[in-house]
């Protein structure tokens, strides 16, 4: 009978599904092509993981009655996209479920039960058993990231949708196709600088890009080759005094030093092959230690104090600050060859103040959030009695220069003693605003006495000095003398 052969038509409908398949579900275009692809659904599936599988199992159905291997080498490369979507719909809640089991669960990987049958599928279908096993271990990947990247970033104001879009990028690349096939065992190579507010949810966003990193799956142990919830460490740099940061990071041997009387791991030593390492306040490094940091990055090994063996690191290195880098840099506070090499990937994490403007829901969402983490329950009584009481409490244009954390404070201390009241006093703040308004009319402002009112409005509204630097430009120590002069003024 020949070679079976697509028709225009059905290339076109596997051309559309292969978009949608390696598209990144945080954007707009790949929701309106799966409508395209799928009017039928109805609608409130149109966002639904099952929107698209239901029309291209069909189809698919049709499609392959003849077998996979009879098409040509060209329509098998269009048809293997659309294969993928429905055999990775099918083992969607078996996946789901497993990842729920092992978050909770440390220690060695759990026995992936269904694995037998997802590969048999494949191999079926006309799949080498190494490819099968990466496409699995890709499944994996992608619900995890689903799973990480939707629970632990709530909200779905504009800024929010851009950071996990932004995110999927960081795990994926902006093009999965690419990913899958030359760069899912190449993504260490990539750094990640995480820049944000303090309280913004920087830790989070980490967490998620750690948590999804891709995880071989291994068919003749029926397992994964690491447990996820393993495979993210954090450390803050801001914690450690500069004597200790070094063995905190590369680990020391006993006797390297007064005080070491054991071994000790450091980050870089613990950290899986398939995780990533978070290096938060990555700004307060001092310069010897980023000259380290470089060179574990550039040559992918460490050696511990006080030994002499070089250990290699596998992982993937996260890093985020608060502080402004281009400040730091143009005061030799931070290396130029170390921020180019940490800035493979640079991602803004939004303040709650954007969040809130760009949707003014985002609040009530944020809210019902918090209570339902601090009570273990949903509460919609308490989630309106939080609101008000922070609609009479809280200016309606407060800037929240705690962002989420302390909005979840707030939260806290209205169920413990029903008000919130910021730490600087709204009214002194705009009497300070007003006499300085007027004193600049007047003329009779010395530069000094300019800058110090300025920060000081500015620190009143954003929360931090280093905020106030980078908005005025000043060095960091610089704003905070002109801060600390006009508080005491």
């Amino acid at each position: 009978m020949g070679t079976p052969r697509l028709d225009s038509g059905q290339r076109e409908f596997l051309a559309s599904v292969a978009s949608v398949v390696f598209g990144n579900p945080y954007t707009a275009e790949r929701v309106a092509l799966i409508r395209r692809l799928a009017p039928e659904a109805p609608a409130r599936l149109a966002n639904d993981r099952e929107a698209l599988a239901r029309v291209v199992a069909p189809k698919l159905k049709s499609l392959l009655a003849a077998g996979w291997a009879a098409f040509g080498e060209e329509d098998r490369s269009l048809l293997e996209p659309a294969f993928l979507y429905v055999t990775y719909q099918r083992f969607v809640p078996q996946i789901d479920a497993h990842i729920e089991r092992q978050a909770t669960r440390p220690g060695e990987p759990a026995r992936v039960e269904f694995g037998d049958d997802l590969m048999a599928d494949f191999v079926r279908a006309g799949f080498p058993e190494e490819r099968a096993a990466r496409f699995f271990s890709l499944f994996f990947q992608l619900r995890r990231a689903f799973y990480f990247i939707g629970q632990s970033l709530a909200g779905e104001s504009a800024p929010m949708e851009r950071l996990r879009r932004d995110l999927w990028n960081n795990i994926f690349t902006h093009d999965m196709r690419a990913y899958e096939a030359s760069l899912w065992n190449r993504m260490e190579d990539f750094s990640t600088l995480l820049l944000g507010d303090t309280g913004t949810g920087k830790g989070s966003a980490a967490a998620a890009i750690g948590r999804s990193e891709f995880i071989p799956y291994l068919p003749h142990e029926r397992r994964f080759a690491a447990n996820f919830a393993q495979t993210f460490i954090a450390i803050n740099l801001s914690q450690f005094p500069e004597t200790l940061i070094e063995s905190e990071l590369f680990g020391h041997r006993k006797g390297a030093f007064t005080g070491a009387i054991d071994h000790h791991q450091g980050v870089f030593e613990r950290c899986s092959a398939h995780g990533a390492l978070f290096l938060d306040e990555i700004g307060e490094a001092a310069v010897p230690v980023q000259i380290k940091l470089l060179q574990v990055l550039q040559e992918r090994t460490f050696t511990p104090l006080g030994g002499h063996e070089k250990k290699r690191f596998s992982g993937r290195v996260i890093a985020a600050t608060n502080r402004s880098l281009a400040q730091l840099r143009q005061g030799g506070h931070f290396r130029d060859d170390f921020y180019y090499r940490l800035c493979s990937d640079v991602i803004h994490v939004p303040t709650l103040r954007e969040r809130i403007e760009a949707s003014p829901a985002e609040l009530a969402e944020l809210v019902a959030l918090l209570v339902q983490r601090t009570i273990g329950a949903e509460s919609l009584e308490l989630v309106t009695y939080v609101l008000d009481t922070l609609g009479r409490d809280v200016p309606r244009d407060y800037a929240w220069p705690g962002n989420v954390r302390e909005l979840e404070q707030a939260v806290r201390r209205i169920l413990l003693t029903g008000s919130y009241r910021p730490d600087v006093d709204p009214a002194a703040s705009l009497d300070a605003e007003d006499r300085l308004v007027a004193r600049l009319r007047a003329g009779n402002l010395s530069a000094d006495e300019l800058l110090s009112g300025y920060s000081a409005l500015l620190y009143r509204r954003l929360g931090s000095y280093a905020a106030v630097a980078e908005r005025t430009g000043l060095d960091p120590r610089t704003s905070r003398k002109y801060v600390l002069s006009a508080k005491s003024g």
